[in-house]
């Protein structure tokens, strides 16, 4: 596949590593020089140095046989003028826009842009898509990640393993025989910074980050035997009123569960403007890092205080005060991922990263075929895929045991019609089942071959 990439920031420089690492053939555009030297530099990809939107750099990037564009740039009018140009002039199937701005998107979703006048296939909204990512971890308070699979039957729950934990130093063969009913496999274990798929033999530590999959019904029980109990969220404080907090607060209003939710943003303008889009939510105008404003938040009481603002360092800050104040649980907004190790260390229960949850979204819809779902994991370390096994896949017709996965690789689960079942050595894979494998960046390939899912594009 041929994919032109504008844009060579965080964002377009994790979608070209991941493209261009299942040999995809990626050129990236962009109109700083210097980004563009340190992809062509890091990647197997080919760089232009231009504006996107203008034809001739297009041109230059080979848009006139490109199978797909996607405009990641900072501004949203270069993107959506990149995927008009794409579409007028050269013809490119496939156009992926990121676009910021609250008016466009009300716009396009509204249905008052048609295709035809405004022809961007996906549009990615990084506020969205960042405003989901923290009501699903609201909604999950003992994980610092999760993401839903198989049509909502199956989870991947990320948990932090602490020292009462039933299950350490027990190797990962034996949980099967000790929890025979329970739906659940440890996929993925983050021990001292660094992410790997387990083996048989391995066990869980105290310290570690452990990526399991569940099947939907048996969440609460696996938090269970990894030591965690899931608590009711009644009373939430939001740090931050702009876009993103204003989402999660409206969405936090329109839910079943009657949370009582408080905002506090700093700017007085973005103040009023919550205060009037808010009905049962009361927003207080102030410092998020002021312990007098976070007491008449009433943080001390506070199930949860979650950090929304556009300064990383400020969410960071405002969360270990949360913490200190007596909130149970404090999640970050946290843009530079190599803040993250500090999290533990700072008592941060949850963070959320922007780039990770955009290239999710991206590549969810980049990938063709049998493809159902993709999921970038950590810094783009790993993806969890789900996918439709083929017929002409190795897999199908095999049991698991004989499937040749390459070391970083596990399944999940797997779905057979409806029904979502524990992967197990003797069971056998067939067309039409439903398959998640997590998997290491670089076994990704192998994995895409297996499943036989990247053949056609669109």
């Amino acid at each position: 596949m041929k994919v032109i990439i504008c844009g060579a920031g965080q964002v377009g420089w994790q979608i070209a590593r991941h493209l261009s690492g299942e040999l995809n053939d990626v050129t990236v555009v962009d109109s700083n020089p210097e980004l563009v030297r340190r992809a062509t530099e890091t990647l197997d990809v080919q760089g232009i140095a231009g504006f996107a939107s203008y034809p001739d750099v297009l041109d230059r990037a080979g848009a006139r046989d490109a199978d797909m564009i996607i405009a990641a740039t900072h501004s949203d009018e270069v993107n959506m003028v990149t995927c008009q140009v794409a579409h007028s002039v050269f013809s490119i199937n496939r156009k992926i826009a990121r676009l910021r701005a609250q008016s466009y998107l009300n716009a396009i979703y509204s249905d008052l842009y048609r295709r035809d006048h405004l022809p961007i296939d996906v549009v990615i909204s990084p506020e969205r898509e960042v405003a989901n990512a923290a009501l699903k971890r609201l909604r999950a308070p003992a994980t610092f990640d999760i993401e839903t699979f198989m049509d909502g039957r199956a989870q991947l729950l990320g948990v932090q393993v602490e020292d009462d934990c039933p299950i350490v130093n027990t190797p990962l063969r034996q949980l099967t025989d000790l929890f025979s009913t329970l739906r659940a496999v440890v996929v993925g274990i983050r021990r001292e910074g660094t992410l790997f798929a387990p083996e048989a033999g391995d066990q869980i530590f105290p310290g570690d980050a452990v990526y399991v999959f569940t099947h939907k019904d048996d969440v609460p029980r696996t938090l269970e035997v990894m030591g965690k109990t899931q608590t009711k969220q009644d009373r939430v404080v939001i740090i931050g009123g702009g876009n993103v907090g204003l989402t999660v607060a409206r969405a936090l209003e329109k839910g079943e569960a009657r949370i009582r939710a408080r905002v506090i943003e700093r700017d007085r303008a973005r103040a009023e403007i919550a205060a009037e889009a808010l009905e049962r939510t009361i927003v207080l105008h102030g410092d998020g890092l002021d312990a007098a404003l976070l007491h008449e938040a009433g943080v001390a009481q506070a199930d949860a205080v979650i950090s929304l603002t556009d300064d990383d360092k400020t969410n960071m800050l405002a969360a270990v005060r949360a913490k200190a104040e007596g909130a149970r649980m404090s999640i970050a907004l946290v843009n530079d991922p190599t803040l993250s190790p500090l999290m533990e260390p700072l008592g941060i229960d949850a963070y959320i990263n922007p780039r990770a949850t955009t290239v999710s979204s991206i590549l969810r819809h980049v990938r063709h075929g049998r493809v159902r779902a993709v999921y970038s994991v950590g810094d783009a370390e790993a993806e969890v895929i789900e996918a439709e096994v083929m017929g002409t896949s190795p897999m199908a017709g095999q049991r698991l045991r004989d499937i040749d996965f390459p070391e970083g690789a596990l399944v999940g689960m797997v779905m057979k019609g409806d029904k979502v079942m524990r992967p197990a050595g003797s069971l056998r894979i067939d067309e039409g089942d439903v398959v998640t494998i997590f998997a290491m960046s670089d076994d990704v390939p192998e994995i895409e071959r297996l499943m036989q899912v990247s053949i056609d594009f669109f």
